[in-house]
């Protein structure tokens, strides 16, 4: 049987409605989660600033090699920057030659993890567990002893020297 136009309408408003559902599902990210340190968008923005934001709160990766983090060398603690938690300790950060701020471990109690499919990969997410803000992946390519590579966007940190 033909289709008419009035049929081809609603068949195609029922396909593109069907798609938009999908994607707001694929997109919907830490909208199921809820964390101690909780804020409007627009809080988040002027807390943050755009490039943090997005970083931080979309999931964004800042293009490597650009972190200043990346050469600091000396002793302390490196916080998320979206609520201050102690992440990492300078003593487990290494030069992975990634171009982002890399370590073996995190400080306990720290971070949350989630599976990331995005970019038709399968990673693993790492989050800070008080606001949900996205720091980075851990990949299990790193040095001994933990053999975890943490990395890291150095806009998802702050560096506190001891």
């Amino acid at each position: 049987m033909p289709l008419t136009a009035c049929n081809r309408r609603a068949f195609l408003g029922l396909a593109s409605g069907t798609a938009l559902a999908g994607i707001a599902i694929l997109t919907s990210g830490r909208a199921e989660a809820s964390f101690e340190v909780q804020h409007s968008e627009a809080v988040w923005r002027q807390k943050l600033g755009s490039a943090r934001f997005q970083v931080l709160r979309e999931a964004a990766t800042e293009r490597p090699f650009t972190s200043p983090l990346l050469k600091e060398k000396r002793k302390g603690v490196y916080a998320c920057a979206g609520c201050d938690l102690p992440v990492f300790s300078s003593a487990a950060k290494y030069d992975s030659g990634t171009g982002w701020p890399s370590f073996t471990r995190t400080l306990a109690k720290a971070v949350a993890y989630k599976r990331d499919r995005t970019l038709g990969m399968d990673r693993t997410e790492e989050h800070c567990r008080r606001c949900g803000g996205h720091l980075g992946h851990v990949f299990d390519d790193g040095p001994p002893p933990t053999r975890k590579r943490h990395c890291i966007n150095g806009l998802s940190l702050t560096f506190k020297p001891a």
